[in-house]
């Protein structure tokens, strides 16, 4: 498919000089060509081609070559039956009119010889590593336009672009672009410049190559969970039948501090090696499928976390590796992020005692792969189990009259502000807690054991299956771990293998760190 893209330079001022002016020398060039294309059609003279070429080379001598051909290749677009005005024919018949004068003329003149004027095009080709004269190169993090001027003397632009979506063709322009510079396999890309209002825009024209899919989830994927806090990527690769084979995080502190450009820059960059790593391992890719990202608002009390929300988009890293994973032919799945992180933090944290993080992108990687999350038993039971949820219900009690008070007490507005939120989290616990106590009542108690149970209460329903893991977040962590997203999770593990639980509800105490208080 053959696309192209448009684009803003910034220059500096005497470069942007020397650029008009070399606009000015090429668009005399394409008028000339083109006036004696016409002459060598009625004559129907043979290899027309080489006859402009020597021409144009008489005069304009200190023109490059390649300048004096992208010249005729652009001539010959305009060569039509009807007649062509440079600087278009619509200001041509403004400014013959009379009924202009003064300023409102001179605009319009100057707009015209902007158009007329203002052109410079270089056709690419891959033996000139994309675009000899014309071509865009990393300056310190910066995407620039190297514009040769004559003589061996080049200017640098600084490219002005941003991907409008995550459809944007821009993003598989600079996917393809930092694969030519890495692998050093070039592709031709044709350059365009105008002139309007005294800026610079341009437009790069290119074909994008549509490769087969090659790495897919039938040999499992490479799963990649994004997080803030701290700021890094998890990944984990998970085999095709759904085992956890290796893992490793990613810290993505250092693109903080970084301008717009360099940060698209090393994002591009990490996108490449995670896709490299995936063709490695010969496996898709698994994301979540992040539709719209809460950053937070003004006075919320967690300025940090806001911070590095806004300074760091998930989701266009991601529409970033999906680029670059279809120019690699690697397959790459999405899944639903709802109860990812509560699955991996709650069943595979202390299960394998690893890192929630990883047990998230663990848990993304399974879901890829089309496994269902069935809950634990011992899970199932301690949801059922009507004394343990009133021991937590009462814990979020003591700690709602606690925040109350801090509450109450606090003078500084955004520490104000973080208490409430985490006051409303645990009100909300409590709703959570005392619904699912009310639904027991009419229920026995749970406390019979896995081979006393009715059948019919058993399991937890598939219909309320992701629901019931929510609940369980609540009744877990803050009643038995003391924090409500703790890093380590593996004091979870005596309850999920041998339902320790039991041992807490009889004295209504929390479980202490690493096991059943003594």
């Amino acid at each position: 498919m053959f696309v192209s893209l448009q684009f803003k330079l910034e220059l500096k001022r005497e470069d942007k000089q020397k650029l008009i002016k070399l606009m000015r020398k090429q668009s005399s060039a394409i008028r000339v060509a083109y006036n004696m294309l016409k002459e060598l059609e009625k004559e129907e003279t043979k290899n027309p081609h080489a006859k402009i070429y020597q021409r144009l080379r008489q005069l304009f001598p200190d023109l490059p070559t390649k300048y004096i051909d992208s010249a005729i290749y652009k001539a010959k677009q305009y060569t039509t039956d009807k007649p062509v005005v440079f600087g278009g024919k619509r200001l041509f018949e403004k400014l013959c009119k009379n009924h202009l004068s003064g300023k409102a003329r001179e605009k319009l003149k100057k707009q015209w010889r902007e158009l007329r004027q203002g052109t410079l095009i270089s056709i690419g080709s891959k033996a000139d590593k994309g675009n000899r004269l014309m071509r865009f190169e990393d300056i310190n993090g910066q995407l620039c336009l190297r514009i040769t001027t004559g003589n061996r003397e080049f200017i640098y632009a600084r490219v002005l672009r941003e991907p409008s979506n995550g459809k944007d063709k821009w993003l598989t322009f600079m996917a393809m672009l930092l694969e030519s510079w890495q692998t050093k396999s070039y592709f031709p890309y044709t350059v365009e410049l105008k002139l309007r209002y005294r800026e610079v825009y341009g437009s790069v024209s290119f074909e994008i190559p549509a490769p087969e899919v090659k790495y897919t989830k039938e040999s499992g994927v490479i799963a990649i969970d994004t997080n803030a806090s701290p700021i890094h990527l998890a990944i984990a690769e998970v085999s095709k039948t759904g085992e956890l084979l290796s893992y490793q995080t990613i810290s993505l502190h250092n693109l903080l501090g970084l301008s717009q450009n360099s940060k698209d820059h090393q994002e591009w960059i990490l996108a490449h090696q995670l896709l490299d790593l995936a063709i490695q391992r010969n496996k898709a890719i698994a994301i979540e499928n992040l539709k719209k990202l809460k950053k937070g608002m003004r006075g919320d009390g967690k300025a940090e976390l806001r911070k590095r929300l806004h300074n760091w988009n998930a989701k266009k890293f991601l529409q970033k590796l999906k680029r670059v994973a279809r120019l690699k032919g690697v397959e790459v799945v999405e899944v639903n992020p709802a109860y990812t992180s509560v699955i991996g933090m709650l069943k595979y944290a202390p299960q394998l005692n690893i890192d929630k993080d990883i047990a998230g992108a663990y848990a993304i990687g399974r879901s890829a792969l089309g496994f269902k999350e069935d809950m634990p038993e011992n899970y199932e039971r301690l949801l059922k189990d009507k004394v343990y949820l009133e021991f937590a219900l009462k814990r979020y009690e003591e700690r709602e009259k606690e925040l109350t008070k801090l509450v109450e007490k606090e003078n500084n507005e955004y520490k104000r502000n973080a208490l409430k939120s985490e006051l409303k989290n645990v009100q909300n616990a409590k709703k959570l807690l005392t619904n699912l106590i009310q639904s027991l009542q009419s229920e026995p108690s749970s406390c019979e054991g896995a081979n006393g149970r009715n059948p019919e209460q058993g399991r937890v329903a598939k219909t309320t299956l992701q629901s019931a893991w929510q609940v369980l977040k609540v009744a877990l962590l803050f009643p038995i771990l003391g924090k409500v997203l703790p890093r380590d999770l593996s004091p979870l593990k005596p309850v999920l293998v041998e339902g320790a639980w039991d041992r807490v509800r009889s004295r209504l105490v929390p479980l202490e760190v690493g096991g059943a208080s003594q």
